[in-house]
């Protein structure tokens, strides 16, 4: 397997638009363009990875069931525009999550870097020469710890973030992939 560079994205709030604990394939709504510029990755045979936070299903309010129809749904809005997930990382956990899902800092919940590392693993992904794209503070410094540039989007929690930690701050994903894809050969 090849080592070569990949795009994470963070889900809620980057990919699509922010819904409190989605779990509902109906509430689901991609930001606009977003569909379109997974496309243009797709196009250039880099790999994009959702990496994503799901407490709601740790904490009880939906299931992973829940969460597989809501991506199902999700696959189905890229495909009307050519595009796709090649994989996808959820963690559960957290603090306030029930029975094994109840720990304060997972290896695998961002901001640490574990969902990451695993796709990289799993992928042969190099994760120095690749990008994470989310958010929030969290998905940024999830990206930086794991040796990727980030990218910080001012959509859904992404108004509120300062961007310090960003090496590239965008209105919203499809001008964050494109920006991200200049910087490639």
């Amino acid at each position: 397997m090849s080592i070569r560079p990949a795009v994470f994205l963070d889900r809620d709030g980057t990919l699509n638009e922010e819904v409190d604990y989605l779990f509902d394939p109906e509430q689901l709504v991609l930001v606009p363009g977003a569909a379109a510029a997974v496309a243009r990755l797709n196009a250039k045979g880099i790999p994009v990875v959702v990496v994503t936070n799901q407490s709601g299903i740790g904490r009880g309010k939906y299931t992973w069931q829940d969460f597989a129809a809501v991506m199902r749904r999700m696959d189905e809005l890229l495909a009307l525009e050519n595009a796709w997930i090649d994989a996808v990382y959820a963690s559960p956990h957290h603090e306030k999550g029930q029975g094994d899902y109840a720990v304060a800092d997972h290896p695998e919940r961002k901001p640490n870097p574990g969902m990451l590392q695993r796709a990289a693993e799993e992928h042969g992904l190099d994760l120095t020469q690749s990008w994470m794209v989310g958010d929030k503070d969290i998905d940024l410094e999830a990206g930086r710890r794991a040796g990727c540039r980030v990218a910080l989007v001012r959509t859904g929690y992404g108004t509120e973030v300062d961007g310090a930690l960003a090496d590239l701050v965008a209105t919203d994903l499809p001008e964050a992939l494109e920006r991200i894809l200049a910087q490639w050969p």
